[in-house]
C-alpha cells in the first residue's frame, strides 16, 4: 500500500486524461472509481443519483475506496469530484497512496463542460453559478486532503503530468517498476 497515486479535484479538470498520461510513463494500472461503480451497478452515475440519490452514491463510493485497499497493485486511481467530501473517504485516500490535487479554475471547467449532460449535479438552471459555488465549497477540502497540487489552467497535458511527477518524486514515491531511459513504455 501507499504506492498508489490519487487524483481528486473538481470533475472536469482532467483527472482521467491525466491519469492515462501516467499510465503509460509509469507502466501501471489506471482506474477512475465512477467508472467501477458504473460496472458494478451495470447503470451510469446519473442514473445512479436519478434512482438512489446522492448521499446512496457518496456511499457506493466509500465502499470502492475500500476494496481497493485490498487490492495489491499500485494503481493509479482517478476519483468522481465529490469522493474526497467524505471525512471517511479522506482516511481511506490517505491510506492508499499519494494523493494530487488537480486545480482548476471555474472558467475552465465551464468551458471543458458546457453542453455535458452526463453531469448530474451540473444540471438546471445556471451551471456556471453551480460551478462556482460548488469549487468554493470544494477547495478547501481538496488542498487539505492533497500531498500536493498541480495548476492545470493553460497547460497540455503531458506538461501538467510532468510537473506531477516531478512534485511526486519530490515527495519520495518510487515507481513499481524502474523507468527505462527514454522514460514511456515502446509501443
Amino acid at each position: 500500500m501507499g504506492k498508489n497515486i490519487i487524483l481528486i479535484g473538481f470533475m472536469g479538470c482532467g483527472k482521467s486524461s491525466i491519469g492515462i498520461r501516467l499510465s503509460y510513463r509509469l507502466r501501471m494500472t489506471v482506474l477512475d472509481t465512477d467508472k467501477l461503480i458504473e460496472r458494478q451497478n451495470r447503470m451510469s452515475v446519473s442514473e445512479i443519483f436519478d434512482r438512489f440519490g446522492e448521499e446512496e452514491f457518496r456511499g457506493m463510493e466509500t465502499k470502492c475506496l475500500e476494496r481497493l485497499l485490498q487490492e495489491p497493485e499500485a494503481q493509479i486511481i482517478a476519483v468522481g469530484g465529490g469522493l474526497p467530501l467524505r471525512e471517511r473517504n479522506r482516511e481511506l485516500l490517505r491510506q492508499l497512496g499519494t494523493i494530487v490535487y488537480l486545480r482548476v479554475t471555474p472558467a475552465t471547467v465551464c468551458q471543458r463542460l458546457s453542453g455535458d449532460a452526463t453531469r448530474p449535479l451540473l444540471q438546471g438552471a445556471d451551471p456556471e453559478g453551480k460551478v462556482r459555488r460548488l469549487m468554493a465549497e470544494r477547495a478547501g477540502i481538496y488542498e487539505s486532503a492533497a500531498d500536493f497540487a498541480v495548476d492545470v489552467d493553460g497547460k497540455e497535458m503531458d506538461e501538467i503530468r510532468d510537473e506531477l511527477l516531478e512534485k511526486l518524486y519530490e515527495t519520495g514515491w518510487q515507481p513499481v517498476c524502474p523507468i527505462p531511459a527514454g522514460g514511456e513504455l515502446q509501443a
